[in-house]
C-alpha cells in the first residue's frame, strides 16, 4: 500500500505540467483552424466587406436579406429563387452556378471512392504477401514501394503527364490508377507494420479448417486491419480529395473538372475574384472531408500505433 500511495503521488507531481502542455498545445491548434474560421467569416460577406475587414465579423445579414433594389434589374425568375437570401446563401450559390459545383463533385467523390479502395485493397494484400512470403523479390518490392515516399513529386510530374497521355489516363477511371501508384507506398509501409504484429497462428488455424490463402485473408486477416485500413483510407482521401496538382496535369479539364480546379474558375480576366463566392465554394469543399474526417478520426492513433508496433 505505501508503495502505491508513493507512485499516485509521483504521479500527481507532473499534473502541473501536462495541464500547461495542454493549454500550449491547445493555443497552437488554433493556428491550424484560424484557416477555416477564416473562410467561413468570409463566406457571408460580399467582395466590399472581406476588403475592408477580412478578419472581422460581418454586419451584413447572413441568412436573410432583402432584393429590392436589384428588383428593376432581374428577371421575375431571378427575384423569386433570391428573394429573402443572405449572403451566405447567395455566395454558395453563386459558386453553385459559376463552378458547375454539382458536376465537379460527382467527380471528385468518384475518383476519391474508387482510389481509396483500391489503395486500400491493392496494398493491403500486397503487403500481406510482402511479410508473409520471405523472397528477394519480396524484399526489392518493399524497399521499392519505400522509396516511392522518397522521390519528391516534382521529379516525376512531367513524365507522369506524358505516360498519362500516352495511356489515356486522362479521365477519371484512368487516374485512379494514378493515385493507387503514388498511394502505394505509404500504405504498403503501414500495413506491413501491422501485419508483422500480427500472430500468424491464426492464419495457420484458419488453413487447418480447410481456408484457401483469399479466403484466410479476406475472413481472417483483413477485418483485424480494421484500424489501420480506416487511418488509410482517412488520409488518402483527405489528400485525394483536395489535391489540385495530380488532375491538372493528368484530367482534361476541359471535360472533366474536380472541386479544387472547379473553385479555380472563379478567378476572372483581368485578376477579378468573386471572393464571397470563393470562400463559399472552399467551404463546400471542405464540409464533406470535415465530417469523414470527424466520424472516423478515433481509428487514426490507433492505426497508426498499430502499425508501428513491429517494423
Amino acid at each position: 500500500m505505501a508503495q502505491e500511495v508513493v507512485s499516485t503521488k509521483k504521479i500527481r507531481k507532473y499534473k502541473p505540467w501536462q495541464n500547461v502542455l495542454t493549454v500550449i498545445f491547445a493555443v497552437l491548434s488554433l493556428a491550424w483552424i484560424a484557416p477555416i474560421i477564416v473562410v467561413i467569416i468570409n463566406a457571408c460577406k460580399n467582395n466590399a466587406y472581406i476588403f475592408a475587414n477580412p478578419f472581422g465579423l460581418s454586419t451584413q445579414s447572413i441568412f436573410k436579406a432583402g432584393f429590392t433594389k436589384w428588383k428593376e434589374q432581374l428577371p421575375m425568375a431571378t427575384i423569386n429563387r433570391t428573394k429573402g437570401e443572405g449572403m451566405l446563401l447567395t455566395n454558395i450559390r453563386n459558386a453553385i452556378e459559376q463552378t458547375d459545383f454539382w458536376h465537379a463533385f460527382i467527380y471528385s467523390l468518384f475518383i476519391t471512392v474508387v482510389s481509396v479502395a483500391l489503395i486500400v485493397l491493392c496494398c493491403s494484400m500486397c503487403a500481406y504477401f510482402i511479410t508473409r512470403v520471405k523472397t528477394g523479390f519480396t524484399k526489392f518490392f518493399y524497399v521499392l514501394c519505400l522509396f516511392s515516399m522518397i522521390v519528391p513529386f516534382q521529379m516525376v510530374m512531367f513524365t507522369l503527364s506524358k505516360f498519362s497521355n500516352m495511356l489515356h489516363l486522362s479521365t477519371p477511371w484512368g487516374i485512379v490508377i494514378v493515385y493507387l501508384g503514388f498511394g502505394a507506398g505509404l500504405s504498403v509501409f503501414m500495413y506491413t507494420g501491422f501485419v508483422k504484429s500480427m500472430p500468424i497462428d491464426i492464419e495457420e488455424a484458419a488453413m487447418i479448417d480447410g481456408c484457401t490463402p483469399l479466403q484466410t485473408f479476406f475472413q481472417v486477416v483483413f477485418p483485424i486491419m480494421k484500424p489501420t485500413t480506416i487511418t488509410i483510407a482517412i488520409l488518402q482521401a483527405m489528400w485525394i480529395w483536395n489535391d489540385y496538382l495530380l488532375p491538372s496535369l493528368v484530367l482534361n479539364i476541359n471535360t472533366y473538372k474536380t472541386i479544387p480546379i472547379a473553385i479555380q474558375y472563379l478567378r476572372q480576366s483581368h485578376g477579378v475574384i468573386n471572393w464571397g463566392a470563393m470562400m463559399a465554394a472552399l467551404l463546400l469543399a471542405i464540409l464533406p472531408i470535415v465530417v469523414f474526417y470527424i466520424a472516423a478520426q478515433k481509428y487514426i492513433i490507433q492505426g497508426v500505433m498499430a502499425g508501428a508496433v513491429k517494423g
